[in-house]
């Protein structure tokens, strides 16, 4: 396992290498001029060519791409025209957010989705199977910016039930940092009111972000469900008199929730590309908001800042599949052992 391991974690390092090439070849080809949008409007040319010089946007692209390669190697990854701030503290402020919204509407689709995919096989054809195929078609068919909105003027400005957008209210104050997640540093703080006003605004960002990978896992889930109960050795244990919830949960689960977890790592790599659409749509102080302001105003750097963190979590969650294959289905721990 450790071979394996050490394998796939040389494969990220090329992986994420060419990623950056992508990031750093698109991110200098499009229009436009990051040092006049830096200087401003009635900057003269002279104050232009000052902030070229000053972040190396006057050398050849190749010298800039060798420059940024050695500062991420010593943990710089650069300096934002818009912020006038490192990348780096830029992502260790905003990325928190981004995970821990990320990984509420993660556990939210899991839980849910997951057990609605085993009803909806173990009742097929009856109205919770077709409910649950109605959720699932929903969830991939409507797009996650046109849902937000559509809570928004539903849930926050019809109702009022919960807040329009944001991270806090106003009148709130954040905990003292120390493990920089809101969540988990007011559990530890002790500020109850603070929890539970992040909790309120949390909720439809969650529930917005959470629907399509909701519709993915419960659809796989339910295909492999039905696909596994139809097994010979799962006839043969319903011959043998063993209870149905013991054969669909120690039996039956246990060899479906493999594809299932593909979907899992597959789909939380696309929330966190996701995230761009949902913090902008509910003001979420994230690294997609970030990512927006960073493309509306030519700002490259946190832009392939963003792109890597993104692309790094992507790979270690598929790592992380992938090494929970072996604790599900003992026949793939060979391969993953080599």
């Amino acid at each position: 396992m450790l071979v394996y391991v050490v394998k796939r974690l040389a494969l990220l390092g090329v992986m994420l290498f060419g990623l950056l090439c992508i990031t750093f070849a698109i991110s200098h080809v499009v229009p436009g001029d990051p040092a006049r949008l830096a200087a401003g409007p009635d900057a003269s040319a002279s104050m232009v060519e000052t902030i070229r010089v000053q972040y190396g946007l006057d050398q050849p692209l190749w010298v800039q791409f060798g420059r940024y390669v050695r500062g991420i190697l010593r943990g710089d990854l650069g300096r934002s025209l818009r912020t006038r701030e490192d990348v780096l503290a830029d992502l260790v402020r905003y990325f928190p957010n981004t995970f821990e919204l990320v990984t509420g509407a993660m556990l939210v689709a899991v839980a849910l989705g997951v057990p609605a995919g085993i009803l909806a096989a173990v009742y097929r054809n009856t109205w919770v199977d077709h409910l649950t195929r109605f959720v699932s078609v929903s969830g991939v068919a409507i797009p996650a910016f046109w849902l937000g909105l559509m809570l928004q003027l539903l849930v926050a400005l019809d109702l009022g039930l919960l807040p329009l957008g944001g991270r806090l209210g106003l009148m709130t104050a954040p905990p003292e940092p120390i493990t920089h997640l809101l969540f988990v540093d007011a559990l530890l703080r002790g500020a109850w009111a603070t929890l539970a006003d992040a909790a309120a605004h949390a909720l439809l960002p969650v529930v917005t972000l959470c629907f399509p990978a909701l519709a993915s896992i419960m659809r796989v889930n339910r295909a492999e469900m039905i696909e596994t109960l139809q097994q010979d050795y799962i006839v043969n244990a319903r011959a043998q008199g063993i209870p149905d919830f013991r054969i669909v949960a120690r039996y039956a689960l246990k060899n479906a929730m493999v594809p299932t977890l593909t979907m899992i790592g597959l789909r939380y790599g696309w929330m966190l590309g996701g995230t761009v659409l949902v913090e902008t749509v509910f003001d979420w102080p994230g690294i997609g908001l970030y990512a927006v302001n960073s493309a509306v105003s030519s700002d490259f750097q946190p832009i392939m800042g963003v792109t890597l963190l993104i692309g790094l979590n992507f790979m270690l969650a598929n790592l992380a599949v992938d090494l929970a294959y072996g604790w599900l289905d003992p026949r793939i721990r060979p391969a993953t052992s080599a």
